[in-house]
């Protein structure tokens, strides 16, 4: 299963919606997919969606997900290599008014470059995205929360 995750800000990302649409009415992706769109006013006619999933509900969607497909929020992309997952970002723009600022293309980046994602900055290269997870390894998330906190109660103690 196919688990496509758009983040929870006032933003649309319908781009990514189409595309993967697209990609399911010309059968190029055939996996079952369910997506959670956010804000996005674009329906999708071939795959199951809904606005906004409450945490359980998330938490069962990206269990049941052997790839997820996601924007490029932080929150989203850590929550699913948290749970193993291959995961394909795609960043919103601000040229499409998907986002404030392209920050996210740098995020995006910065985890492709680690080899814990796969960066797909144009929703054109969809599908050979997919075809290319697959098969690729991709490097383990590892946690700095332990080593954050006990900075911070070395810091306290002092």
């Amino acid at each position: 299963m196919i688990f496509i995750t758009l983040g929870s800000q006032k933003f649309q990302f319908n781009r990514l919606l189409r595309a993967v649409d697209r990609l399911t009415a010309s059968g190029d992706i055939d996996d079952e997919i369910f997506a959670q769109i956010g804000y996005s006013d674009y329906r999708p006619e071939n795959y199951r969606f809904k606005e906004f999933l409450d945490r359980q509900e998330f938490s069962d969607m990206t269990d049941r997900a052997g790839i997820v497909i996601t924007h490029g929020g932080t929150g989203a992309i850590i929550g699913a290599l948290k749970k193993k997952k291959k995961v394909i970002a795609v960043p919103r723009r601000a040229e499409n008014k998907e986002h404030v600022d392209d920050h996210q293309r740098q995020l995006v980046k910065e985890f492709g470059d680690l080899n814990l994602i796969y960066e797909c900055d144009d929703c054109n290269q969809l599908g050979e995205a997919l075809k290319k997870v697959q098969n690729m390894q991709f490097d383990s998330y590892q946690s700095n929360t332990e080593a954050y906190i006990a900075s911070i109660e070395d810091f306290l103690k002092q």
